[in-house]
């Protein structure tokens, strides 16, 4: 293809007419869901029901965490500064990496690497785990700082289970997750991001594109954190950490 020709697959734009993937603008705005028309955007075919359900769930589960997280915390110091909304919220989204919203994406990674290498997933989960523990990695998507269970896994493999969806990396996440012990004899649950990992892989999506849905999600909550901050409070208020101690260099001389 020329460099110079711009081509796209996603959206067909024409005086009065809007097509995303080929359906009508309008008659998806009638007939779908928000989470429906980010699968048709993503994956490229409207979803069935149960993927349909799944995606509602993964999208509300990331919505918001508090004030602590660094997306949150930082878009409200955007805001704090003086700034309008879409930079708080650009500054939020900055934040997220591979330690902030992250995971999701790096336990996609590692279950669509493992479980095409065969079709018992309990066995595959010992390999894993063998391979876990002489590699001394940290299985991303299990365990989480605040909650010994997180409650939204537990919504979203029920509602996994209402609908008849599980797929091999579905099982091969549970199955380590029943293997997967701390040093303390602690074991580490599967947290939102493990699930949300699992099932984007089971619908098939790539997993280079994990951050993504953490980004929709978290997106509301952001915009809800900078329009508080900027409605609630006074410009540039103590946000964060305010006491430190200094452990540079003593006092000294310039020459």
């Amino acid at each position: 293809m020329d460099n110079n020709e711009m081509k796209t697959a996603i959206t067909k734009i024409e005086p009065g007419s809007i097509r995303v993937k080929g359906y009508d603008i309008v008659e998806l705005m009638e007939k779908k869901t928000f989470a429906e028309v980010v699968f048709l955007l993503l994956k490229g075919e409207l979803p069935n029901n149960a993927e349909a359900k799944m995606m509602e769930a993964m999208l509300v589960s990331s919505v918001d965490h508090g004030v602590t997280p660094p997306s949150s915390l930082a878009t409200r110091v955007v805001a704090s500064g003086g700034n309008p909304l879409n930079a708080a919220i650009a500054g939020g989204i900055l934040t997220i990496g591979d330690s902030h919203g992250g995971a999701m994406e790096k336990c996609a990674k590692i279950l669509q690497e493992w479980a095409v290498k065969g079709d018992d997933m309990n066995e595959i989960a010992d390999q894993l785990l063998a391979h876990i523990k002489s590699t001394k990695m940290r299985m991303p998507g299990f365990g989480h700082r605040l909650h010994r269970t997180d409650p939204r896994t537990v919504k979203m493999f029920e509602i996994a289970k209402e609908h008849n969806f599980t797929g091999k990396h579905i099982e091969l996440a549970k199955a380590l997750e029943s293997k997967l012990i701390t040093k303390s004899g602690k074991t580490l649950p599967i947290n939102v991001d493990g699930a949300i990992g699992a099932v984007m892989s089971d619908m098939g999506f790539d997993y280079r594109i994990g951050k993504g849905f953490f980004i929709i999600s978290r997106c509301a909550g952001l915009i809800a954190h900078a329009y508080e901050e900027l409605t609630r409070y006074k410009p540039m208020r103590k946000l964060g950490l305010t006491d430190y101690t200094y452990d540079g260099p003593g006092e000294r001389v310039v020459e």
